[in-house]
């Protein structure tokens, strides 16, 4: 949910965004729960633009996680459309004939198909089919209920997610292990500072443009001159004026709201399951366990 947040949230996306999102979805929906899938695909119905290849992909799962983005989706073209009915069920069909803005020829391809499954059909066969796309039916309309009962139960106005400024400890550790080149442990320092899991940090160091990276250290709060040098060392494509470049195009009030949106992202969507960020409360209290022991140790050789 947070690489569909963060893909949801460009206005314009580039080509390059459309080829990266499309190399990243398949791998991390195949690997994600059933739950989290069909999130995922409610949010890219909303997208105006979703690479071909993923919107493909998309169509041909189960019609349970399909149907929302075959009846809804606006950035499939007709091509897809076609291409999705010539290969697909009579489920993937009847959601396609749902949608509200066909062309004369997917109606006349939905024809087709609609004559070519039913002429398979015949009796039990033809009941059969009948009562799952009922029950399919109905399970949407049950999801919908449930939703608009969690929206009814949540109190309106919500605590916002608030970018705290980077630490000047955080902010030496950038330093630090971007000169070592200690990506791994920029990951470590970065989740620390955004209050996240590690997972969100290393979704963003992942961005090979440096944007995603750029946006969070101005987020951040960080100063320009550690901006450039992190930058310039973790992308060497940023070495020559790139990385000024980049960080001139930013707007810090977008910057900041957009690391907020991935922090709520990622907060709803790892909770508890993935590891903590290294400010966790349960590391909180070891340190302070921690601290405790060695201020103990400490006073005892100095009595000694």
């Amino acid at each position: 949910m947070a690489t569909v947040s963060s893909f949801e949230s460009l206005r314009f996306p580039s080509k390059s965004d459309l080829l990266q999102f499309g190399e990243l979805f398949e791998p991390l929906y195949v690997a994600s729960t059933e739950e989290a899938r069909r999130q995922a695909v409610a949010a890219l119905s909303r997208c105006p633009q979703v690479p071909e290849a993923t919107a493909v992909f998309i169509a041909r799962q189960p019609i349970s996680t399909a149907a929302i983005f075959l009846m809804g989706s606006k950035a499939i073209p007709d091509g897809t459309l076609l291409q999705i009915l010539g290969a697909a069920g009579p489920e993937h069909a009847h959601a396609i004939g749902r949608r509200a803005d066909l062309s004369p020829a997917v109606v006349e391809a939905l024809v087709g198909t609609h004559q070519y499954h039913a002429a398979r059909r015949t009796g039990e066969d033809r009941e059969a089919a009948l009562r799952e796309a009922a029950r399919l039916e109905r399970e949407e309309e049950i999801r919908d209920e449930l939703r608009a009962l969690v929206r009814a139960a949540t109190p309106q106005v919500e605590a916002p997610v608030r970018l705290e400024p980077a630490s000047e400890m955080h902010q030496v550790l950038f330093v630090r292990f971007a000169r070592t080149g200690e990506v791994g442990m920029i990951a470590v320092a970065l989740a620390d500072a955004l209050s996240s899991s590690q997972w969100l940090s290393e979704r963003i160091l992942l961005d090979v443009s440096g944007r995603q990276l750029a946006e969070t250290l101005v987020a951040l709060a960080v100063p320009e001159e550690d901006n450039i040098f992190v930058l310039k060392n973790i992308y060497p494509h940023l070495a020559e004026g790139g990385a000024q470049t980049l960080l001139a195009a930013l707007d810090p009030a977008e910057a900041t709201r957009r690391v907020e949106s991935w922090q709520r992202a990622d907060r709803y969507t790892n909770g508890d399951g993935l590891p903590k960020a290294a400010n966790g409360d349960d590391v909180q209290a070891k340190r302070q366990d921690d601290h405790g022991k060695s201020s103990n140790s400490g006073r005892q050789r100095a009595a000694g």
